[in-house]
């Protein structure tokens, strides 16, 4: 019988049972490849990943990523999660503060920050926005949300976003509007199956916490996840729809605070860093703080 060891992590958060759950397998190298899917399965978190040894040795890690349902090619949580795992429990050591993962969209940069010889904050670079299709039935997508036709803000596109992986962004008025939306996935397959992506992320600029910017919830039925406490693959692009659609003062560097998950008791703070240059988005980064929750054994 083999043991494979794993560490759960909440993800984009400081304190435990926050952010967003996530299961790391330090030695992925030792997991057949076709359980990879399975164990996540298992585990039933949104996220589970494997650390396997990179292509390129001038990297660090080849990364793949599972929810219960699908293998991703890139994912926010469970890139800062790992990262934080494997130097807490010392898999790596970052050089110059920094450590490269292969991941299904190519080299994802990582940027580790300490204070007090203590980790802080790691954040992820990642892929420039591709801004994808609008819909504009207002009817269809109150439907979508449970809600009225009143609630959708109009005056902002629904469109999909990618910086990686798309996703649908619903623009709402108000923030009793997004805590009291219910997704039907009946009308999600039915009405919006053309729309270029599966994930569906909801927000409004009236917040729960003051200083933030954002508050948002995000649903993937076709991926397993009813609903997602923290999405950093959606905080990117998520901050790109903000910049270019002017809803952040104007900047050079636009840094921008979205709150995710207080709907599902898990309370998450994702930060996002928007760069750009003649109006052109030059750089997307999102980042956070991770907590340890505990370690165990997988029996096979």
């Amino acid at each position: 019988m083999r043991k494979l060891h794993y560490y759960l992590v909440d993800v984009f958060t400081d304190e435990v049972f926050g952010g967003n759950q996530l299961a790391v397998f330090p030695e992925g190298q030792e997991v057949p490849e076709h359980l990879m899917q399975k164990i996540a399965k298992e585990l039933n978190l949104s996220e589970t990943t494997f650390v396997l040894p990179p292509v390129n040795p001038a990297n660090d890690i080849k990364l793949r990523i599972f929810t219960p349902g699908k293998e991703l090619p890139m994912a926010g949580h469970p890139t800062i999660g790992t990262a934080f795992v494997l130097l807490q429990k010392e898999y790596l050591t970052a050089k110059n503060n920094q450590l490269i993962f292969e991941e299904g969209v190519g080299d994802i940069v990582i940027d580790i920050e300490e204070q007090n010889k203590v980790l802080s904050k790691i954040t992820m670079g990642q892929p420039l926005p591709q801004f994808g299709q609008t819909f504009t039935d207002t009817q269809v997508l109150a439907d979508l949300l449970s809600l009225s036709p009143a609630d959708i803000e109009t005056s902002l596109p629904a469109q999909v976003v990618s910086c990686g992986v798309p996703f649908f962004y619903i623009p709402l008025k108000t923030l009793d509007a997004v805590k009291k939306a219910k997704l039907r996935a009946d009308v999600l397959e039915k009405e919006l199956n053309t729309i270029g992506a599966e994930s569906v992320f909801l927000f409004s600029t009236q917040t729960e916490l003051p200083g933030n910017t954002v508050h948002g919830r995000m649903f993937a039925p076709a991926f397993g996840i009813p609903e997602d406490p923290a999405t950093g693959s959606a905080a990117g692009p998520l901050g790109c729809y903000l910049v270019k659609y002017g809803l952040t003062p104007e900047q050079s560097v636009f840094k921008i605070i979205c709150e995710q998950g207080f709907e599902m008791g898990r309370p998450s703070i994702l930060h996002i860093t928007i760069e750009q240059s003649q109006n052109k988005i030059t750089s997307v980064k999102v980042g956070g703080n991770s907590a340890f929750v505990g370690e165990g054994y997988l029996y096979l």
